[in-house]
């Protein structure tokens, strides 16, 4: 399959080929007139599409379809305009790893890196814990994603996300000895666990919607009532000091109120979660950011962090040389110069 990347589209260009479907719906305009709202992807990016008429029927989301549509902007972001589309047939080549945002490490060894961290836990409540809600969720956090649209939004996000901030957490916690580096790991490893049954997803990673628990109760709620099911099971008392601590660090992650959290952290364990967690998703977003400005450019502006993303201009590892042997020669001609 030889297609240009989302990341590689550029403003008046067309595009002919194949992209896997995030979102679809029906939407009408301010003058009532249908019209078809998608999100599109392929294993580089997403992008908006628009079908402007109004007989089209959304694909199904997770479908693969095959279009023709012109490369526009809008709002200072590019978007699809789809001329026509279809659905795959099976005379049809394309390769559909191609089409998929994956983790850029195998969940296999994601899930051994969380294992290890839990089976290293000298707690045994916490211990406990974590691998009662990592059972639970054995299969599913294979390929679930960490978010429908935002950071890590992509076939193992959810893996990735936990793995990524038990490293940060990893090499914090030398630093501040007054840590209990099981209950931050244990934090990093629960914090999240419960969007599995927040958002439906199926197993490319794609999110067609948020269930009606996540929407009623969201996943900080539902992760507490989880914690509190598998200390119940393991005998474990809820008013074990380490049960309300975890607990509390989940229901407080997010940080603030106005990011949904009904607590702030409350202690050193639950402060450092909350900036782990905040520093991976971001980086994450500046990441996917980056992969589609070209160097020495500013973004469009990013919704979620509301402000634009420069990409500078980096020095690379084959520039190194090049530019030193002109800084030297500069330094010479300026030398020569005072003589």
């Amino acid at each position: 399959m030889d297609q240009a990347k989302i990341t590689e589209f550029l403003k008046g260009l067309t595009f002919e080929g194949f992209l896997l479907v995030r979102t679809s719906q029906q939407r009408t305009s301010n003058n009532g007139a249908n019209y078809l709202d998608m999100t599109l992807s392929d294993n580089s990016g997403d992008i908006n599409a628009k079908v402007w008429d109004p007989m089209a029927t959304p694909p199904d989301v997770g479908s693969v379809i095959k279009l023709r549509a012109a490369i526009t902007e809008y709002n200072g972001r590019l978007q699809m305009r789809i001329d026509k589309f279809r659905p795959v047939q099976s005379s049809d080549i394309y390769n559909l790893s191609e089409l998929v945002a994956s983790a850029p490490e195998d969940p296999e060894d994601m899930r051994k890196e969380i294992d290890s961290a839990i089976e290293s836990m000298q707690n045994l409540v916490l211990k406990t814990l974590c691998q009662g809600l990592m059972a639970n969720v054995s299969k599913e956090i294979m390929y679930y994603p960490a978010a429908q649209r935002m950071h890590h939004a992509e076939r193992s996000g959810l893996l990735h996300h936990i793995t990524s901030m038990l490293r940060v957490a990893n090499a914090i916690i030398p630093c501040y000895p007054m840590l209990d580096a099981d209950l931050v790991r244990a934090g990093v490893i629960a914090h999240d666990l419960s969007k599995i049954t927040e958002m439906m997803s199926d197993e490319l990673g794609n999110v067609s919607e948020y269930s009606t628990e996540g929407l009623l109760l969201g996943h900080l709620v539902v992760g507490v009532s989880q914690v509190r099911e598998i200390a119940k099971l393991n005998n474990i008392p809820a008013n074990d000091e380490y049960v309300l601590l975890l607990q509390h660090m989940i229901i407080s992650h997010h940080g603030l109120a106005e990011h949904g959290s009904p607590r702030p952290p409350m202690f050193p364990e639950a402060e450092i979660l909350s900036i782990v967690d905040e520093m991976d998703a971001k980086m994450d977003e500046l990441e996917a950011v980056l992969k589609r400005t070209p160097r020495g450019v500013f973004s469009e502006k990013i919704w979620s962090l509301d402000r634009r993303v420069y990409h500078p201009c980096y020095l690379k590892a084959e520039d190194i040389e090049e530019d030193l042997s002109f800084s030297e020669k500069s330094a010479e001609d300026r030398y020569e110069g005072l003589l």
